[in-house]
């Protein structure tokens, strides 16, 4: 009898369960509006991390902010805010450091650039791959936001042209790219699954005054260091190698924008992100207005091989500035890049985004004001770029309502 019983009480419960609607379990955390998140930045010593760290300490201010990363800190850094020694690979030391600083936001920096990753590939893996484990892992168990970029290296040579979508056939060719792949789709995987709060940009390369990397486009970031002290530089790349490049202030100001907007305005979870793109020679040519004993010379070396995959797919993902209202094209985003340079006393990252809304560049040899009906609040070439719903482009957006498109 008890048997029949305890039978039908199975039925009946099974019955129950299977009634209900399919709930996805959620791992997503609410903020109070009198706390800030609290933000750690992994590989915090690279291009992006410091700039950012000053971007996000302004806003959430500077004890909220944790910069950190295994190489040792400059004064300047460990005077700014909290810096900390972290490892991607060490799980338990990224645990302690959640736990005990109490964090809500992780930006995870830490990886081998393409060039590099090329040289050690068993190292970029580790780093690139078993690193992005730990700290997607990470933010599952403790309800982490996390934001991790990508790149236009996750794009391949078979990759669609003219605009390249957020999503379609990618296919890299190297270790880095391949690693960045993963990472959008692990991202992903984890967020329809565990409801990970999952946030990913593909970024072109990035522009400003650090020293490179080790990425394909370090080239237009070296020339302003070797070549304007030496008069000299010898590129990695041909003359013609068109790839995507972006201002950082504006880079930093898309991932603003992308951590401060509400999960439900949000599409999907990875992004395009679209700027500029020019080729070393045209870049070498507006210098040398401003510098006309530059002596340029070309040396491709295994980075030309990266190269050529990007630039399959360089003006697919970033439609270049096309003919607007003032009739300019993609020389004015050069001129600015060079412009600001020379006119102004500073180095570009040492000028704040309101200086440049009255900027005087060279455009074809003619000084050139540009005003603000020109340059927007990221501070630079805030023009339509946007030719095709299929690119989002972050940076040059005057509201979020991107994020809720169809794309």
């Amino acid at each position: 009898m008890w048997c029949k019983n305890f039978s039908k009480n199975i039925l009946k419960i099974y019955r129950i369960i299977n009634d209900r609607p399919f709930q996805k379990t959620t791992i997503n955390r609410s903020y109070t509006v009198d706390r800030s998140p609290k933000i750690l930045i992994t590989g915090g010593l690279g291009q992006l991390g410091t700039e950012c760290a000053k971007l996000l300490r302004k806003n959430y201010g500077n004890e909220n902010v944790i910069l950190s990363d295994i190489i040792k800190p400059t004064e300047e850094s460990l005077s700014n805010g909290p810096f900390i020694f972290a490892d991607v690979l060490d799980f338990k030391g990224l645990q302690k450091i959640v736990v005990n600083y109490r964090i809500d936001w992780l930006i995870h920096f830490s990886a081998l650039l393409s060039a590099v990753g090329e040289q050690n590939v068993p190292l970029a893996v580790r780093v690139n791959i078993e690193g992005m484990h730990n700290v997607i892992e990470l933010a599952k168990q403790y309800k982490l936001r996390i934001f991790i970029p990508s790149t236009i290296g996750a794009f391949g040579p078979d990759s669609p042209r003219n605009p390249t979508p957020n999503v379609t056939i990618q296919r890299p060719r190297t270790i880095y790219g391949v690693s960045k792949v993963h990472a959008e789709l692990l991202g992903e995987y984890y967020h329809h699954k565990f409801g990970l709060d999952f946030r990913c940009l593909r970024f072109p390369g990035v522009i400003s005054s650090d020293p490179p990397g080790g990425g394909t486009t370090d080239y237009a970031v070296a020339v302003f260091h070797e070549g304007l002290v030496t008069k000299r530089y010898e590129c990695y790349l041909e003359p013609y190698t068109r790839l995507p490049m972006m201002y950082i202030k504006d880079c930093l100001s898309a991932l603003f924008q992308f951590l401060n907007t509400p999960n439900e305005k949000l599409q999907r979870r990875v992004y395009n992100v679209s700027a500029m793109s020019f080729t070393p020679e045209e870049l070498f040519s507006e210098l040398k207005k401003h510098v006309p004993d530059l002596k340029i010379s070309y040396k491709p070396d295994a980075r030309q091989y990266i190269g050529w995959f990007i630039l399959r797919v360089g003006h697919k993902f970033l439609m270049t500035v096309r003919r607007v209202g003032t009739g300019v094209g993609n020389t004015i985003a050069l001129a600015i890049l060079t412009g600001v340079i020379f006119v102004l006393p500073t180095f570009v990252d040492d000028i704040e985004p309101e200086s440049l809304l009255g900027v005087m560049v060279f455009l074809k040899g003619v000084p050139v004001f540009l005003g603000v009906p020109m340059l927007g609040d990221a501070g630079l070439v805030n023009l339509p770029l946007c030719e095709s719903p299929g690119l989002v482009n972050l940076p040059l957006c005057e509201s979020l309502s991107l994020f809720s498109s169809s794309m």
